[in-house]
């Protein structure tokens, strides 16, 4: 380790730290939202919904802590850089999110929707593994991968084309999409779909903005896009 690295140990532990918090806080809330909406703790797929939610983030935690910490810094940070259009995107992916979780708990309250079969229900709970499965992998193969949208100049940013970057050059984005989508389902709403499309709407925007941003900032993207010609979907775009 050189002088360098050593010298930012604690500024990266603490940035470690934050993220850390960050997803601790934000895991509780979505809790607070389920179960708080729907009136009562004995909902349990809302608790499988968790428990995957929580073993993702340990073990991608405890991935990116042995092969790349920096990774987990930068995922906590919003950089002076982060493109103004992202913010209102995020914003708006976000309270699709917390809506779908919203819609979802109260559905399950008053009983919106008609009966899922627990094999849809659980169905969706396996499309929000893989979904997970895939924004994890592209996560771990990017070590450029960001909370938000920026060159990082600041951290000698490269184009990414290993693992599914090899076959879409957005899979991050995809496998958000899918367990987003899934999400309803698996909690057994069909309302929560609404916000759960305008989040998928959002997160396809927020696609194009970005590969735009790709082409025109970061060196070797063009070449790289013209070999890999597919955004999220290999063969549709």
């Amino acid at each position: 380790m050189d002088g360098r690295s050593t010298e930012r140990q604690p500024g990266l532990r603490a940035a470690i730290v934050k993220r850390g918090l960050q997803m601790l806080i934000g895991t509780l809330f979505e809790a607070a939202i389920l179960f708080v909406a729907a009136g009562r703790l004995d909902w349990p797929m809302a608790w499988a919904y968790l428990g995957v939610f929580v073993a993702v983030l340990v073990v991608n935690g405890a991935i990116a802590l042995r092969t790349d910490p920096e990774l987990i810094a930068e995922r906590g940070e919003t950089k002076e850089n982060t493109k103004g259009w992202d913010k209102v995107i995020t914003s708006l992916i976000t309270l699709s999110w917390l809506g779908t979780l919203l819609v979802a708990g109260l559905d399950r309250r008053f009983t919106w929707s008609p009966w899922l079969a627990l094999a849809w229900q659980v169905g969706g709970l396996a499309a929000i593994v893989l979904g997970y499965a895939i924004a994890s992998w592209a996560m771990l193969s990017n070590r450029f991968f960001s909370r938000v949208v920026r060159i990082q100049d600041d951290r000698g940013q490269t184009v990414a084309t290993g693992g599914p970057y090899a076959w879409v050059r957005h899979p991050g984005y995809a496998g958000m999409i899918l367990y987003s989508l899934a999400t309803a389902p698996a909690l057994g709403s069909l309302w929560a779909l609404v916000p759960a499309g305008l989040g998928a709407l959002a997160l396809v925007a927020r696609t194009a903005l970005e590969d735009r941003t790709l082409h025109e900032e970061l060196d070797g993207y063009r070449e790289y896009a013209a070999r890999v010609r597919y955004r999220l979907l290999p063969g549709v775009w």
